[in-house]
């Protein structure tokens, strides 16, 4: 399994990074971790070089999570320079795309190109969330609002399992980091261009906070994909693999 050492830790990281392709870089959202984006690992090997990491104190990575975004955006800055990665598309889910939003508008210059799953301008969390977590209990209601009503029952039992192996005071770390975000009044600045990806059951970050960002941003295009929720890469793989690959040959990244 791939690992990169920075600054005397040990960081996960899957997929691999080949010269003769655009990297992808995937950023999971609040108290996940590479699993998320495996089908966008396998569907898109083809088209670019996808590389998904896990976030310190996340998963299989070393360190620990972080209470704000920029030093989950730092620590991007510092994973990419390790491993050389010069002009690269990065792609982020929910918390992700809040880190992926901060690293556009202080990094832009260094990214080919942004894609940004369930995600907003700001993320409020739900203060039950942040009071059980902050309590030492796992939100547990959140599954329940994180997908669709199409989502199988397996794939909900999996994030059932996953949730569980995850401490509360990551939640509450990753939450408290998405609760103080906004960027809503610095939308203009972001020059690189942008896919938007939303499910339209998502009611974590409904389409409404997608649509924001389309109005906003100079350069952005919106898939919104009929049955899917928040965990829309999960519960709709193909829609969403295809959607990348539409845009990486747009911006002549593929």
């Amino acid at each position: 399994m791939p690992r990169i050492e920075i600054k005397g830790k040990s960081y996960f990281f899957a997929g691999s990074f080949s010269t003769g392709k655009t990297a992808l870089l995937f950023c999971h959202g609040a108290g996940g971790s590479h699993r998320h984006w495996l089908y966008q690992l396998e569907g898109l090997k083809e088209t670019a070089a996808p590389l998904a990491v896990d976030l310190p104190g996340h998963g299989a990575s070393g360190g620990e999570p972080a209470s704000e975004i920029a030093t989950y955006r730092e620590f991007l800055r510092q994973f990419s320079a390790a491993l050389d990665l010069k002009k690269f598309v990065l792609a982020g889910h929910s918390m992700g795309g809040a880190v992926a939003l901060d690293y556009a508008l202080h990094y832009g210059d260094s990214l080919s190109g942004l894609i940004l799953a369930g995600c907003g301008a700001r993320l409020r969390v739900a203060p039950p969330f942040l009071k059980a977590c902050r309590s030492g209990n796992l939100p547990t209601a959140m599954i329940d609002y994180a997908y669709g009503p199409a989502a199988p029952a397996e794939l909900l039992e999996s994030a059932r399992q996953e949730m569980a192996a995850v401490p509360p005071q990551t939640f509450f770390a990753d939450f408290t980091a998405c609760n103080s975000f906004d960027c809503m009044e610095r939308l203009a600045e972001i020059k690189p261009p942008v896919l938007l990806i939303c499910g339209r059951e998502d009611q974590m970050t409904p389409p409404k906070y997608s649509r924001y960002l389309l109005e906003r941003l100079p350069r952005a295009e919106l898939v919104e994909l009929e049955g899917a929720g928040h965990m829309v890469m999960l519960e709709a793989p193909q829609e969403v693999n295809g959607a990348i690959a539409s845009f990486l040959e747009k911006i002549g990244a593929a």
